[in-house]
């Protein structure tokens, strides 16, 4: 019997520790995933530096030379280049103009008139050319002779034009040349109020007779005695002018030259 007891006893603390066993080796419950609040502030970083700011500032490139009209480099600026400019837009070939200058991957300024804004069909022109990339100057409003007017007079014929261009584009003229490169004190004085930069040119000749056909116009522009590095060269909006353009820019690109682009002079202010 004693023996039995004891056999009894030892059954009974063997099935007590493989119980216990048995609970020490339950599968664990899971771990628990990272806080929410962890991965929101990973996200919040990212988005940071995806809405970090661009630096868009254009450098200035060139200085304007009053002397002669045409644009000096600024430190390693290129040398071998010319500013085109095209005098009396938007008249009739302006956005032709502007078209082919915009396949040809090249800058130039349109001096305008107020004159040719008077229609919602002109206003529509000048909007885009100005889409289309293109510096927009003042060419005053009726092309008089600045010399000729009055001080309110010449105030009236500068400011009417920029603010005619302001509504139509959603901002003022960088640039301004008179009539005839005629200047006075006032205009002068007035203009740098405004915030332009004066301008005349280098050479120009579509409005001689003997240059106004395709040819004889495109021979001069590129072979002109006057032409030099950063040359300010003045066209206009006419039928022969906007024939020529093309032969104009391939012949200039093929002596080495490349073009301004206006948002690189001195002086002017991005908007």
């Amino acid at each position: 019997m004693k023996y039995k007891k004891l056999l009894i006893m030892n059954l009974l603390i063997l099935l007590l520790a493989a119980c216990g066993d048995k609970e020490e080796t339950k599968t664990p419950v899971s771990a628990p995933k990272e806080p929410v609040v962890e991965v929101e502030k990973e996200e919040e970083q990212i988005e940071e530096v995806v809405e970090a700011p661009i630096n868009e500032v254009v450098e200035p490139l060139y200085v304007l030379n009053e002397a002669n009209w045409t644009f000096k480099p600024i430190a390693d600026a290129p040398k071998k280049v010319v500013l085109l400019t095209i005098d009396d837009a938007p008249d009739k070939h302006a956005l032709e103009m502007a078209k082919t200058l915009k396949a040809l991957n090249t800058p130039a300024i349109f001096f305008v008139n107020g004159h040719f804004l008077d229609t919602d069909e002109e206003k529509a022109v000048l909007k885009e050319i100005h889409d289309l990339g293109f510096a927009i100057g003042n060419h005053t409003q009726t092309h008089a002779n600045l010399k000729d007017l009055s001080e309110e007079q010449q105030r009236a014929e500068i400011m009417q034009t920029n603010e005619t261009v302001e509504s139509i584009i959603g901002e003022k003229p960088k640039f301004f040349r008179a009539p005839f490169g005629s200047n006075t004190d006032f205009s002068r004085a007035l203009v740098k109020n405004e915030g332009m930069l004066l301008m005349n040119w280098t050479y120009g000749y579509d409005w001689e007779k003997q240059y106004q056909n395709a040819e004889a116009l495109t021979n001069i522009m590129v072979n002109s005695e006057y032409l030099t590095n950063g040359a300010n060269l003045l066209m206009h909006d006419r039928e022969w002018t906007a024939a020529a353009l093309k032969g104009i820019v391939d012949g200039l690109r093929g002596k080495g030259y490349e073009m301004i682009d206006p948002a690189t002079i001195q002086g002017v202010k991005a908007e």
